[in-house]
C-alpha cells in the first residue's frame, strides 16, 4: 500500500523519535540533552562501549557515527524489529491516534490535490515577494522600514506584497500553468457566491505561513489601507492548511532550539519576526486565535517548558489563564509551561525597539511557572475573610489541580496547593485570644565602624526581636535583590493604606510624602490622595469604588495580585487592622532608611571623586555595607500588633 506523505509526516510530528528509539536503548545522561530533544546512546545496530548513536527529535532522524546507519521512525522498526513497512506504519499510527488511510482512489486524489496546491502556493509566494520589490510595493516597503525591519529579515521570512488588483495573482498563476481548480483549492481567490473569481489578498503585506518542512501552505495578509474591515486576513482552510494545527515560524524556531533551549509564544506575526531580528529566533505565534490543543502539542514536542508571552493588561491575563486551563490535563513530568507578562501597553516589538534585546530578556527571565498562574487565577480580586470563602478558594484550587491527568504531577500540585493555602491564611492560632507573644533571639552582630550611631555591639545580639515570625519571613524584610525588595515594599505601603483607609487618616502626611518613582504605583497613590482630599472615607468599599470610577481599578488589582503571589498578607484587606498598621509602619521605616542611605551613598561617591583619600573611600564602603544590611538590621523596630503580643500603637 502507498501511504500519503502527509499521513507519514503527521505520524512523525505526533511521536518524537526518541520515544521509539528509547524503548530499545538507554540514553546516556551525560551526553544527552532531553530538554532540546537531543539524545545519545550506544548503537543498537552494532556493539560499542561509548555512545555514538545520535537521535534528534527536531529532525525526526537517527544516525550512528560508528556504523553509519541512519533513518526515521519507520526504518528503525523495520530494520531493528523486522517489521514490514506497512506494519511499522500501522503500529505507529495506532500510537499516534490516527486512523489508517482509506485504500481507495479518493484518498489518492486528495493527495494529488495536496501536491498541486503546494505547487500553487510556492508560485504565489514567489509572486508576492517579487511584487514587494516593484513600484506597487513601495507602500509596503515603507511600512516595514517604519517598523524597523531590515532587508535581511524581510528576505529571510519571505515577506511579500499583494497588489491592489482583482486579477493580478490569478492571471500570473494561470500563465504558469496552474489550473483554476488548483487556484481555488489553494484559497488564493474568492470564488464562492460570485460569477467571476477574484484575488483574495489585495493591497496587503503578505506573510507566508510554512509547514514543518518549510513549505508555504497559507498566507497571512496585513491591510495597508485603513478602509478595510479586516486588518489581518488569513488563507481559508484547505487540504494543506488547518489553522488550529499550525504555528507561525515553527520550522525556523525548531532550528534555533539547540541554542535557545525553549520556544517562545507571542501574539502575532510581526512580534515573532521582530524578535527573530533581535536574536530571539525561537519565537512562534498562533494564527490570530487562542492557543489550541494541537498547537500546544506542537509546542511540547519542541520544548519541555515553552514560554507563553502575553500582554500585561486584563485581556492578556485572561489569555494566560485560558492557556493554563488548556494545559492542565496534558501536564507530565518535565512537561509544563511558563508565563511571561509584558508591561502594559507594550508588545514584544515595542519592548525590543525601546529597550533592546535585554529588555525582552528581562521579561523572559521573570516568567512564572504554571502553578503560579493557577494560584493567581483563583485568588485574583478575591476576598477571603470568612471560613466559607477560604473553603471555597481551597475547593476551586484543588478542583483545577485534579484536572491534571498524570498522577505524579497531580500529587505534587496538590502538595503545592496545600503549602500555598497554609502560607496564605497563616497557621492556626492557638490559645486564648490572639496568642502569646512569639519572640526570637537576635543573632550576635559584629561591631562595624569606629563608633557613632551606626555602631553595633555584642550586647545588641541578645536583644529580643519584636518582629513576628511571619513578617520576618515575608518579602518586606528580605534582602534586596536588584531592587525587587524595594519595589515590593513600596507596593506593600500603598496597598496597606488602600486596604485599611483608617491608616490614611492616622498618617496622611506619611502617605502624601511617600517618595515613589514615576509609574503606575505612584499614579495609584495620587488617585487615592485626590479621593481623600475631596471626600475622606474610612470605608474600603467606598474607596475602591471611587478608585474604579477614576480608572485606576486595574492598577489596584494588579498590585494586589502581586502582593498575594508573594504572600504579603499583613497589608491585604483580611489582615487585622493592628497588624496592617504595624506592617505599614515597618515598611515606611525601611523605605525611608533605604532612600536616605542611597542619598548618602551618592554624596559619598561624589566626595570620593573630589578627594580620593582613604577616609573618603572607607566612608563610601561603610554606607554600602549599611545599604546591604538595612533589611536585616533596620527591621528591628518596635511592635507588630497583637499577633506578636505587642501593644497597638498609632503613628
Amino acid at each position: 500500500m502507498r501511504f500519503p506523505p502527509s499521513f507519514l509526516e503527521e505520524i512523525r510530528a505526533r511521536i518524537p523519535i526518541s520515544e521509539i528509539v528509547g524503548r530499545r536503548v538507554v540514553f546516556d545522561r551525560r551526553k544527552s540533552q532531553p530538554a532540546k530533544g537531543d539524545h545519545w546512546a550506544c548503537c543498537p545496530f552494532h556493539g560499542e562501549k561509548s555512545p555514538s548513536f545520535h537521535c534528534e527529535d527536531q529532525k525526526g532522524r537517527y544516525h550512528c557515527f560508528g556504523c553509519g546507519v541512519s533513518g526515521d521512525h519507520f526504518r528503525f522498526l523495520t530494520e531493528l524489529d523486522g517489521l514490514s513497512f506497512p506494519e511499522a506504519v500501522e503500529r505507529l499510527a495506532a500510537e499516534a491516534g490516527l486512523a489508517m488511510p482509506d485504500r481507495d482512489p479518493e484518498a489518492e486524489r486528495r493527495e494529488a490535490a495536496r501536491a498541486t496546491i503546494l505547487d500553487a502556493m510556492k508560485i504565489a509566494a514567489a509572486f508576492f515577494q517579487a511584487s514587494l520589490q516593484e513600484a506597487d510595493g513601495a507602500k509596503a516597503r515603507a511600512y516595514l522600514r517604519d517598523r524597523g525591519m531590515n532587508l535581511q529579515t524581510q528576505a529571510s521570512f519571505g515577506l511579500g506584497y499583494a497588489p491592489d488588483s482583482r486579477n493580478r495573482l490569478k492571471e500570473h498563476l494561470a500563465a504558469k500553468g496552474v489550473a483554476r481548480s488548483e487556484i481555488e483549492g489553494a484559497g488564493l481567490v474568492v470564488h464562492e457566491n460570485t460569477a467571476v473569481s477574484y484575488d483574495r489578498f489585495r493591497d496587503r503585506l503578505m506573510f507566508p505561513i510554512l509547514d514543518i518542512s518549510s513549505r508555504p501552505i497559507a498566507f497571512g495578509g496585513r491591510a495597508l489601507s485603513a478602509n478595510v474591515s479586516a486588518k489581518y486576513l488569513n488563507s481559508p482552510e484547505t487540504e494543506v492548511f488547518h489553522k488550529g494545527d499550525v504555528l507561525f515560524n515553527l520550522a525556523r524556531a525548531r532550528k534555533a532550539l539547540k541554542s535557545a533551549g525553549t520556544v517562545i509564544v507571542v501574539e502575532g506575526y510581526m512580534d515573532a519576526i521582530m524578535l527573530a531580528q533581535a536574536g530571539f529566533e525561537n519565537a512562534v505565534a498562533p494564527l490570530g486565535t487562542a492557543l489550541t490543543e494541537r498547537q500546544l502539542d506542537l509546542l511540547w514536542r519542541s520544548a519541555q517548558e515553552p514560554i507563553l508571552c502575553f500582554d500585561g493588561d486584563a485581556a492578556g491575563q485572561k489569555a494566560a489563564w485560558r492557556a493554563a486551563e488548556l494545559a492542565l490535563p496534558g501536564l507530565k513530568p518535565g512537561r509544563s509551561l511558563r508565563f511571561a507578562m509584558l508591561p502594559e501597553g507594550k508588545d514584544p516589538d515595542d519592548l525590543v525597539r525601546d529597550g533592546g534585546a535585554e529588555a525582552f530578556r528581562g521579561v523572559l527571565d521573570a516568567a512564572r511557572p504554571l502553578a503560579d498562574l493557577v494560584w493567581m487565577r483563583e485568588t485574583a480580586g478575591g476576598v477571603f475573610d470568612t471560613p466559607e470563602r477560604r473553603a471555597d478558594l481551597e475547593q476551586r484550587l484543588k478542583a483545577a489541580v485534579k484536572r491534571i491527568g498524570d498522577e505524579s504531577v497531580r500529587r505534587h500540585y496538590l502538595r503545592d496547593a496545600d503549602e500555598r493555602l497554609a502560607a496564605f491564611f497563616g497557621p492556626a492560632r492557638q490559645g486564648a485570644g490572639r496568642g502569646a507573644p512569639r519572640e526570637r533571639q537576635g543573632g550576635a552582630r559584629e561591631a562595624r565602624g569606629q563608633g557613632g550611631e551606626g555602631r553595633r555591639t555584642a550586647a545588641a545580639g541578645t536583644r529580643r526581636s519584636p518582629i513576628s515570625d511571619r513578617l520576618s519571613r515575608s518579602s518586606l524584610t528580605r534582602p534586596a535583590g536588584g531592587g525587587q525588595a524595594s519595589s515590593l515594599r513600596e507596593i506593600a505601603i500603598v496597598l496597606g493604606f488602600v486596604n485599611h483607609p483608617l491608616l490614611i487618616e492616622e498618617a496622611f502626611d506619611y502617605f502624601a510624602a511617600l517618595d515613589l518613582a514615576e509609574g503606575d504605583l505612584d499614579r495609584l497613590r495620587s488617585v487615592v490622595l485626590d479621593i481623600h482630599a475631596e471626600k475622606a472615607t474610612n470605608d474600603r468599599s467606598e474607596l475602591l469604588a471611587e478608585i474604579e470610577r477614576r480608572g485606576a481599578g486595574d492598577l489596584f488589582r494588579l498590585f494586589e495580585a502581586r502582593a498575594r503571589m508573594v504572600r504579603l498578607w499583613p497589608v491585604l484587606a483580611e489582615a487585622a487592622p493592628e497588624d496592617a498598621r504595624e506592617a505599614v509602619r515597618q515598611a515606611l521605616h525601611l523605605h525611608h532608611r533605604s532612600r536616605s542611605l542611597h542619598t548618602e551613598l551618592r554624596i559619598a561617591e561624589e566626595a570620593l571623586m573630589r578627594d580620593q583619600s582613604d577616609e573618603a573611600y572607607a566612608h563610601m564602603l561603610e554606607v554600602k555595607r549599611e545599604i546591604e544590611s538595612v533589611e536585616g538590621t533596620e527591621a528591628l523596630i518596635e511592635g507588630f500588633g497583637t499577633l506578636s503580643g505587642r501593644a497597638v500603637k498609632t503613628f
